[in-house]
């Protein structure tokens, strides 16, 4: 994960603290809020590509369109 730029650490971490609270999956803008960040379009969207990114990338999954979850295999931790 220190090879990521730390937007990209940030979201990854706060996939893993809401995964071990028991919520696995999250939405864009449930990830935006957790971050500190004011909910709208232009900060949803940022989040958005970027966890599009992370499951292009195997960080991420995406099981539902728009839902998100840290990747099962090595990339994502598990």
């Amino acid at each position: 994960m220190d090879a990521l730029a730390p937007h990209y650490q940030r979201i990854l971490a706060t996939l893993t603290e809401q995964a071990s609270g028991g919520k696995p999956v999250m939405s864009c803008q449930e990830i935006t809020a957790v971050l500190g960040l004011e909910p709208v379009p232009a900060n949803v969207e940022g989040v958005r590509s970027k966890m599009k990114r992370l499951a292009d990338r195997g960080w991420a999954d995406e099981p539902t369109p728009g839902r998100f979850a840290l990747a099962a295999g090595p990339a994502g931790g598990s």
